[in-house]
């Protein structure tokens, strides 16, 4: 490739790993990004024809999973509809396993059975979220949403894209504007320029429609517009909630088991779409759960030296530092040992070193706001239960 090819190809990868750095704090503007970025990246690299696309779909696939990780993160800190929560967890993980088994066998049909529901779904509660409090959805709307995007969505979406193995802009351009798939769109707008305004008035239409339909079935707005996730309440800021919580779970929880499945998930689809699928999918999973725990240790340990951390930047820094050393002492092991003769490349010990310090500091700082939610949840139930308390008017206690 040259110099414009190499630019292309760096430019839109740099964007599928910075856009969803946003999602936390822009969960629909940034994720909506994120989804557009991945259904026209291919077009893109298809504009330059010395660009390889033998390992799109790997490629494709591993950066989906790195920023619907990123989204299932954010949910442990945005959302406080418990139901949609324990939902997303289970699309979530649903569709990595889809995604692992695709890279061993390399057959599509688990894509289309291991569809990702979730993404769609972290769409519908964030876009509710704009507008009403997602508290007050009844667990029957919430399966009933993940029911409907899974069978009417995603399954037609997963089979058009993985079974037919058909491109939206170029069946856009073929059979809508009548141009060849390789034309440009400038090119296939001035062939049929009535199209493009079909396009647009039904597109008005539809947003019209839906806005209707919302206004008049839906409950009235508790709201303004909400672009932003919303923000933390003030007993969840600073770092004392975060040493505090660190602190009375310790190292060795469910946190730590979710983490180690998190991590080993991640790195087995990474590696083998870095390999080629040549690399040993267990060592893989194996290495990936002693870094997890050795992170642990020393991230457990810094916490209860009393080290806070203000700015998530910071922390990421430092533990980024701390784990390419924890990477680079596990690779210097396996060679001692015999496991690996070959050198890692350094550039993909930093890549690996990277991915998983994101995910694991993002888990770390934002499963405490899950958990510190849970816990004020439980004593405010508690307190409500206790004759007397804020639920006893009739106790002594005051007006609920």
């Amino acid at each position: 490739m040259g110099a414009v090819e190499w630019s292309v190809v760096v430019l839109v990868v740099a964007g599928r790993l910075g856009l969803p750095l946003l999602i936390p704090y822009f969960p629909v503007p940034a994720l909506l990004s994120c989804l557009i970025l991945d259904a026209v990246d291919q077009s893109i690299f298809q504009q330059f024809p010395a660009i390889p696309l033998d390992g799109y779909q790997s490629y494709d696939k591993a950066l989906d999973i790195y920023y619907l990780s990123i989204a299932y993160l954010s949910t442990l800190r945005n959302w406080t509809n418990q139901t949609a929560f324990h939902m997303s967890r289970f699309l979530f993980y649903y569709r990595m396993l889809g995604a692992v088994l695709f890279e061993f066998t390399h057959l599509r049909a688990m894509l289309l059975l291991f569809p990702n529901t979730f993404e769609y779904f972290f769409i519908f509660y964030e876009a509710v979220r704009l507008r009403w409090n997602p508290v007050r959805m009844s667990a029957a709307l919430v399966i009933g949403a993940a029911g409907a995007i899974w069978i009417f969505i995603k399954l037609p979406q997963e089979w058009w894209i993985h079974i037919a193995q058909l491109d939206m802009t170029d069946f856009i351009k073929e059979s809508l504007f009548g141009v060849a798939a390789a034309d440009g769109w400038l090119t296939a707008v001035a062939n049929r320029p009535w199209v493009l305004a079909a396009m647009v008035v039904a597109l008005v239409a539809g947003v019209a429609i839906l806005y209707l339909a919302v206004r008049l079935k839906a409950p009235p707005f508790d709201h303004g517009l909400l672009i932003a996730a919303d923000p933390l309440p003030a007993w969840l800021r600073g770092a004392e909630p975060y040493r505090k919580v660190r602190a009375e779970t310790g190292i060795w929880s469910r946190q730590l088991y979710e983490k180690v499945a998190l991590a080993a998930l991640l790195s087995v689809i990474f590696g083998l779409m870095l390999s080629g699928g040549e690399a040993s999918a267990p060592r893989i999973a194996v290495g990936a759960a002693i870094f997890t725990v050795a992170n642990a240790g020393v991230s457990h340990a810094i916490a209860m030296r009393g080290r806070s951390w203000r700015l998530l930047g910071g922390e990421l820094a430092v533990m980024l530092v701390v784990n390419l050393v924890i990477l680079l002492v596990l690779e210097a092991l396996d060679r001692h040992l015999g496991v690996r003769e070959a050198r890692v490349p350094f550039a993909m010990t930093l890549f690996f070193s990277y991915l998983l310090t994101l995910v694991i500091v993002l888990y770390d700082r934002y499963h405490v706001v899950f958990q510190a939610r849970r816990l004020f949840r439980r004593g405010a139930e508690a307190t409500l239960a206790t004759p007397g308390g804020a639920g006893g008017a009739g106790q002594g206690g005051a007006p609920a």
